[in-house]
């Protein structure tokens, strides 16, 4: 059985948890971070040196990184499953979401998550959500225009680019003193997304 340690109000947890539910796999979850610690314990850090959840033990095999464990167990547990393609093109079509998740998006939005979600009103800093509000807008708005058309990113169907890029967008759909602007494709495309089982048992939850 897999064992994955991270706490379940992690948005990185809830990319490899609707994983592992999309290719119907048993796991353990053992809970670490934030109030539950563990992740700066000697133990925690032999397995994952960045001290930061999620980390995945398959038998003698340990993998940190989300991102990296939705495709191990995309490729170990789901070859023939549409969740990551075998042909190159598409395979790397999902990356490139994979990538920009990381790279671009998170950055974007990470503020904006801990200054509404982990941040006491009397304690936010509006001027500085404001610009973090745009700057996820404009993310956003790529994003909705790439939609257009599609009722998935690539690969028409459902893949770990679903997963990953609509775990972020829990986040900015679930803010609710966010102002955001009318994005139909976007608003299309994950309210189908939100209505998979796997979205409904680790997504759906308030956001904390």
């Amino acid at each position: 059985m897999l064992t994955i340690w991270g706490r379940a109000n992690s948005v990185n947890v809830h990319k490899v948890l609707w994983c592992c539910d999309e290719l119907s796999l048993e796991y353990e979850r053992i809970d670490a971070g934030m109030q539950f610690g563990r992740n700066n314990e000697p133990d925690y850090l032999t397995m994952n040196p960045m001290g930061k959840v999620p980390t995945l033990v398959d038998g003698d095999f340990t993998l940190w990184e989300s991102n990296s464990i939705i495709r191990y167990l995309a490729m170990q547990y789901g070859s023939h499953h549409a969740l990551y393609p075998a042909d190159p093109k598409q395979r790397a079509s999902v990356d490139r979401w994979l990538d920009w998740s990381l790279s671009t998006l998170q950055p974007a939005e990470r503020g904006l998550f801990l200054g509404y979600i982990r941040t006491p009103l009397e304690k936010r800093d509006m001027a500085q959500l404001a610009a973090y509000a745009s700057e996820c807008e404009k993310l956003w708005r790529v994003m909705d225009a790439h939609l257009k058309g599609r009722d998935y990113l690539e690969a028409n169907t459902f893949t770990l680019a679903d997963i990953v890029i609509a775990a972020f967008a829990r986040r900015w759909f679930g803010i609710d003193e966010l102002h955001r602007p009318v994005l139909p494709d976007l608003e299309r495309w994950y309210a189908k997304q939100a209505a998979r089982p796997g979205f409904q048992r680790y997504l759906a939850p308030a956001l904390t």
